[in-house]
């Protein structure tokens, strides 16, 4: 019983690491850019974009197709790298748990 009891205790913790890291995540920002700088966007670990810079010279009003592709390059690096840093952040918390609502 005592192993129970110890195992649910493991296991309220990690959840409570988990919720912390949650939080953590929509706050800590990562920044992606293409067109060698030229496009930069900067979003939360959790997906929500915070910003989009575009450097004046990237404009070209005859070519609007590259821009959109800079700008959606840019974004998904961003929301890509969130997500990578959030998956890691939560693995640390939940490795050797098996139990639904923690992963």
């Amino acid at each position: 019983m005592a192993s129970i009891n110890k195992l649910m205790k493991q296991a309220m913790r990690a959840q409570q690491q988990a919720q912390e890291v949650e939080e953590a995540m929509a706050n800590r920002t990562v920044e992606a850019s293409s067109g060698g700088g030229a496009v930069k966007v900067v979003a939360t670990c959790k997906g929500k974009l915070t910003s989009i810079k575009i450097d004046r010279e990237a404009v070209d009003p005859e070519d609007i197709e590259s821009l959109e592709d800079m700008v959606l390059l840019a974004v998904n690096n961003a929301v890509d790298e969130g997500q990578k840093i959030q998956t890691e952040e939560m693995s640390k918390v939940t490795s050797g748990f098996n139990l639904p609502g923690l992963g």
